[in-house]
């Protein structure tokens, strides 16, 4: 997957998470319960914290390179927005306790995203080193 991959989907999925967010405050409150609203902005919020990461992780590609670490800590942020905040919408609009045990694999994916770009910054021979 290329840093343009990454920019894309970063600013697709910030797009979205605006929309989604939209929704929960305009049209979903009068739908669910006060206890599935916070749910489903949960997600929202998730989605726009690794729309970011995403973002920061495509910028850092283009800046600097294309490392084995950058590109599978995109592809963990990317699958834990799928996973994680996509199982709390399905959850919320369907009530199925099963979207919710998934939910942390998500999570997961979210920690090893940031695992793996802090490793990128302490392996990086292209960031300048302090002076």
């Amino acid at each position: 997957m290329s840093e343009r991959f990454f920019l894309i989907a970063g600013s697709v999925l910030a797009l979205f998470a605006v929309v989604l967010g939209a929704f929960a405050a305009h049209g979903l409150q009068s739908l669910v319960s006060e206890k599935l609203l916070a749910i489903f902005r949960t997600g929202v919020n998730y989605q726009f914290y690794h729309s970011f990461a995403l973002l920061i992780t495509g910028i850092l590609m283009h800046l600097f390179s294309a490392t084995r670490l950058l590109k599978v800590a995109g592809i963990a942020f990317l699958t834990g927005i799928i996973i994680f905040s996509g199982s709390l919408y399905l959850y919320v609009f369907t009530e199925n306790k099963a979207f919710g045990m998934i939910t942390p694999i998500g999570g997961l994916s979210f920690i090893s995203g940031w695992l793996l770009l802090t490793l990128y910054f302490f392996s990086s021979s292209t960031l300048k080193q302090d002076k």
